[in-house]
């Protein structure tokens, strides 16, 4: 089994230069930027690598403003391209567990407004019950952040706006062509501002990218492909202040077969609430079963509570197929870059966006000469060599664990390994991959191999007693 370790001697520290005093998201010091209106530009594009004309920028738009789409965003505006940002809903709540890692707060300067909890002790619980307490390897400096997406999202927009980003209130459309010649790419889109029914508008760009989540209409314009996608359903939930005293500093990941045949179920802390959830890639239409399960396991931790909010949305299983068309390339939900086992998703998303942007900027020399298929594949070549192994290795995971409740049971039994905890936290925390100590490595193996013997013995003698 492989393992990880941390290659940092310090958690990042996040740093916060920006007036942060005022926000309509409750409990977030979010600074108001004002939207920039879409203009007229010279529309002339000219063959890969030639230099644009003398004032002219290259043109980029962005579809989708959540962290994949604004990071892309800022990058393409701070690296000298001309950027549009389009994004149909400024307030959206995405059902999303919100937890993101602590590298993530440092290598994205992060304020430290926007998380609402920091979460440093975790609970695993398995279907027979059994609670496990995990996070003992941490120091004092390192947690796990849990935000409310309509607040980070809101935070991230508004920074990419304020370096330089048009921002729209828009739905994307289609695009006629998706560039694989020399001309200018042509997309439809409705325009929200000043307008409730949305006002039918095109735009010509040299370059796309779309980071428009699970149910991409750029992936769907470039035929992408499909995929395997899971069904994440949550309900946020007000509960009495004593209880939100047990959580304020804690998270709880519940497994067995009456939560979710192939994922995990949840209880997330929040500014003041908590998010209770569960998906399924296998089951789908049973997700409301499955989440009443979930409640159920965890009702008298939330005794009192009350829903405030129900959320649903698909979340991709595995990448597209097709990632880049012409001028075109996808990033985040777009792409597919969700984490099978843990369903990580925000990270890879802002990290893929930031990468996608980087590219361009740097193979149109920022933003002054053309780019083509082959710049844009630069960032795909290089996000698979530093990711496939950790999706490919979580995939397995995934397989291995969540397939049986025997099964589960043996994965929650080695949680209390405080090896696994470590390996687990620092390759979490940092997206770091390094060797782990080999005679512990060996250890785990054993451990591993035992724990999956013993599952796989009740498993046998379960089947066997339902066969008499």
């Amino acid at each position: 089994m492989a393992s990880t370790s941390m290659s940092m001697a310090a958690a990042p520290v996040a740093r916060t230069s920006r007036n942060l005093k005022s926000s309509k998201f409750h409990g977030a010091k979010v600074s108001a930027v004002k939207r920039v209106a879409a203009v007229k530009v010279n529309t002339e594009v000219v063959a890969a690598g030639k230099p644009l004309p003398e004032g002219r920028k290259l043109r980029v738009v962005v579809v989708g403003g959540g962290p994949a789409g604004s990071c892309a965003a800022e990058t393409l505006a701070q690296g000298g391209c001309e950027t549009f940002l389009i994004e149909r809903k400024m307030d959206n709540c995405k059902p999303c567990g919100g937890a993101i890692p602590l590298c993530m707060v440092g290598e994205f300067d992060l304020p430290e407004e926007i998380i609402d909890r920091k979460v440093t002790k975790m609970k695993m619980i398995s279907p027979s019950n059994r609670a496990v307490d995990v996070g003992q390897t941490l120091n004092d400096k390192e947690y796990i952040g849990m935000c409310r997406r309509e607040v980070m999202d809101d935070f991230l927009r508004k920074r990419a706006v304020s370096v330089g980003t048009t921002m729209i209130n828009g739905l994307f459309m289609k695009l006629d062509d998706p560039g694989q010649g020399n001309g200018p790419i042509t997309i439809s889109y409705n325009d929200y501002e000043g307008s409730k029914v949305g006002v039918a508008k095109t735009m010509e760009v040299d370059v796309i990218i779309g980071a428009d989540g699970a149910n991409s209409r750029v992936a769907k314009n470039i035929g992408a492909g499909e995929y395997d996608y899971a069904i994440a359903f949550q309900e946020r939930i007000k509960i009495p202040d004593e209880k939100m005293e047990y959580y304020k500093d804690l998270a709880e990941m519940y497994v067995g077969d009456d939560v979710s045949p192939d994922f995990y179920g949840w209880v997330f802390p929040k500014y003041d609430h908590v998010a209770v959830g569960t998906g399924t890639v296998v089951n789908k239409t049973a997700i409301k079963t499955y989440q009443a399960a979930m409640r159920k396991r965890a009702e008298e931790k939330c005794a009192g509570g009350k829903i405030i909010r129900v959320e649903a949305h698909p979340i991709p299983e595995h990448p597209r197929p097709r990632r880049v068309q012409g001028r075109v390339t996808l990033v985040g939900d777009a792409a597919g870059y969700v984490t099978k086992c843990s369903g990580e998703g925000i990270y890879f998303a802002a990290k893929s966006g930031r990468m996608a942007a980087e590219a361009v900027v740097e193979y149109s020399q920022n933003g002054t000469v053309e780019v083509d298929e082959s710049d844009l594949r630069q960032y795909l070549d290089k996000w698979d060599r530093k990711y496939w192994a950790t999706y490919k290795v979580l995939d397995i995971l995934q397989k291995v664990f969540y397939r049986s409740n025997p099964a589960r049971e043996a994965f929650v039994e080695m949680c209390a390994d405080e090896y696994v905890q470590k390996m687990t936290f620092d390759s979490y925390l940092y997206k770091t991959v390094v060797p782990g100590n080999p005679l512990d490595d060996i250890k785990l193996l054993v451990n591993t191999v035992a724990s999956l013997t013993r599952a796989n013995a009740l498993r046998s003698a379960g089947k066997a007693q339902v066969s008499m």
